[in-house]
């Protein structure tokens, strides 16, 4: 992939369920190597646009690349490509942290040990958890075994729908430095959230998705950007 050409692109993208237009023309385009946050309230179409991003929905018009890769065309280019973590952390309830991961690994084609593993599982405040079966696992450390499972094969994207949902405050610390981590290396982030904060925090550009659409785009360190997110998520839309 060159340099040049974005993480992620968007043009027209479209999503129907029936009648209903879950995005109408989503125009959006992620530089490689940065951290972007997209705002929306409830059903703006965030998690639909990230879905289709990832391979799991496919849009109703328009096209969308990762890394170059269609997601249309070339699914399979694209999961090689990302790390995707929704509110289902597609984890196995029956497994412990380790084996989660250890079967992860397999099916990645990775040839990591279980100490590289464990390390892993250590550095999301998991450490002495391992080999506890995830079914008596709280939501925010179910979350945790998530986000594991989203670095282990070290994707070039990384799509997050509400990462932070459940998240003590040393979770989130955690998080946010495997973050930084990722972004130092080169590697892309678009997360969803719905607070400003955290969604602000190290973003280099924030879009708020309005309707199926975007509804405004700016660079997170801007004043406009905190009135836009006061307009259309605070208050509901424009007046």
């Amino acid at each position: 992939m060159s340099s040049t050409t974005p993480a992620l692109s968007a043009r027209g993208i479209t999503k129907n369920y029936g009648y209903f237009p879950a995005l109408s023309g989503v125009d959006l385009d992620v530089p490689q190597g940065v951290s972007v946050t997209l705002f929306g309230r409830n059903g703006a179409g965030k998690t639909t646009f990230l879905k289709i991003a990832a391979t799991l929905a496919r849009a109703s018009s328009g096209t969308l690349t990762v890394c170059g890769f269609d997601s249309g065309e070339a699914p399979e280019s694209v999961r090689r490509s990302i790390g995707f973590l929704s509110h289902n952390t597609y984890v196995y309830r029956d497994l412990t942290p380790l084996e989660n991961l250890r079967f992860f690994s397999r099916l990645y084609g990775l040839d990591q040990t279980d100490r590289e593993i464990a390390a892993l599982l250590e550095r999301v405040g998991l450490g002495d958890r391992l080999n506890d079966p995830v079914r008596a696992f709280s939501r925010g450390l179910l979350q945790r075994v998530g986000i594991a499972r989203v670095m282990l094969h070290s994707p070039r994207v990384l799509l997050l729908d509400e990462p932070y949902t459940g998240l003590d405050a040393n979770a989130v610390g955690l998080l946010n430095d495997l973050l930084d981590e990722a972004v130092s290396g080169g590697r892309t982030v678009v997360l969803t959230t719905h607070d400003l904060e955290l969604g602000l925090r190290a973003a280099r550009e924030a879009h708020i998705i309005d309707r199926g659409r975007i509804a405004y785009s700016g660079l997170a360190d801007r004043p406009e950007t905190r009135e836009a997110y006061r307009r259309f998520i605070r208050t509901g839309g424009e007046s």
